[in-house]
This record gives structure tokens, sequence and C-alpha cells, in this order.
């Protein structure tokens, strides 16, 4: 996929009344399918009739209609997340029923466009990729490739002191990568070294 794709800045909701059911749309950022089910798990509604989810996660995705007939919840959610171009996002739509079937079909338009309304009205800021890599270099070349890579917006994931000198584990912008590596060449006199992890 070729499109920038977004990713929501923080929780947003959308309430709607159709036929006199309430249909109540969360959607959040998350980073993980577990971070996904923990954030269904903790927006149920106990006296609702169904919370009906999806989440897309890069390649993974599940949705679930909660009881609610076959397609006719999670995936209209989960369409209304792609046709957004939103990656890294959950979203649960539950439902208060009001005595009014609204058929497969009413169903689809309820949620799908409750949980596209949620996300539309929300602030969104594209993904911009990252590749993980192991940084080695001495002690003493450490501080200041540390306080020049701070303007890279790097992403630090652990610092190991060991008997050879310092080994980092950071994500960084892949437009940012060949800058990295020549930072840590010049500062290194070519000894430091540059390992993507992203293929671990």
């Amino acid at each position: 996929m070729s499109e920038t794709l977004y990713t929501l800045t923080g929780l947003c909701t959308h309430e709607v009344e159709i036929r006199k059911s309430r249909f109540l749309a969360q959607a959040a950022p998350v980073e993980s399918p577990e971070a996904a089910m923990a954030f269904v798990d903790k927006v149920r509604h106990a006296d609702a009739n169904h919370d009906c989810w999806a989440y897309r996660i890069g390649q993974a995705y599940r949705f679930n209609d909660d009881g609610e007939p076959s397609g006719s919840a999670g995936k209209p959610i989960l369409a209304a997340i792609d046709g957004q171009q939103l990656d890294c996002v959950v979203a649960v739509v539950t439902r208060w029923f009001g005595g009014i079937k609204l058929g497969v079909g009413g169903l689809i338009r309820a949620y799908g466009g409750t949980a596209a309304e949620c996300m539309r009205r929300a602030e969104t800021v594209p993904i911009i990729a990252k590749t993980r890599l192991t940084l080695t270099c001495g002690y003493a070349d450490w501080p200041l490739i540390k306080a020049r890579i701070q303007p890279m917006q790097a992403t630090f994931h652990g610092e190991d002191f060991g008997a050879r000198g310092v080994r980092i584990t950071l994500d960084i912008a892949d437009e940012q990568v060949a800058s990295l590596r020549q930072l840590v060449a010049d500062a290194t006199h070519g000894q430091g070294r540059i390992i993507p992890l992203d293929a671990a």
C-alpha cells in the first residue's frame, strides 16, 4: 500500500439514535492486538445489548458481531477503519436496542456509519514508517551520538553497557536511517555499527 496511512491522536466518541436504538462509537489508537482487546474489554457496557468491534494493526485485524447477525456489525466497523486509511486503530460500537429491528442492511449502515462518523470527527496524524535498529559504539562516542540522535525523534528501547561498549536498540524513521549511519560512522571513525532488526 503506497498511500499514507493515519492513526488517531487519542480517544474519540460519537453517539447517535437510529430508530430508537442508541449507538455509541468509541475509537482509539493502539499498537498491538493485546492493547486493542484490552480497550474492547474496558469500554464494554454491561447494560447494552451488543458491543461490536474491530481493529486494524498493519496486517493484523479482527472483528466481532457480538450477537448481531453475521457480517452486520464487526465487518462494517473494520470497513470504516480501512475506508479512512487508518491503521493501529480499534473501534467499538455499542448498541442499546430500542425495540425496532433494523434488518441486516440497516445494521450494516448503523454500525459502519456510526464508526465512520466517529473517526471522521477525530484528529489524526500520519503514520511514519520506522525501522528498529541496534547501534553499537564505544563509551566515549555514545554521549555525542545520543545528543545528535535526539532531533531525529528516535524511540529508544534499551541501553546495554557491556564490556565491549554500548549497545542501543532504537526505532527511527526510515528516512533518517541513512543520516544515522553517517552520524555513527563519522562519530566513531568507522568503528560503530548499525544493524537492522526489522527482519528479526
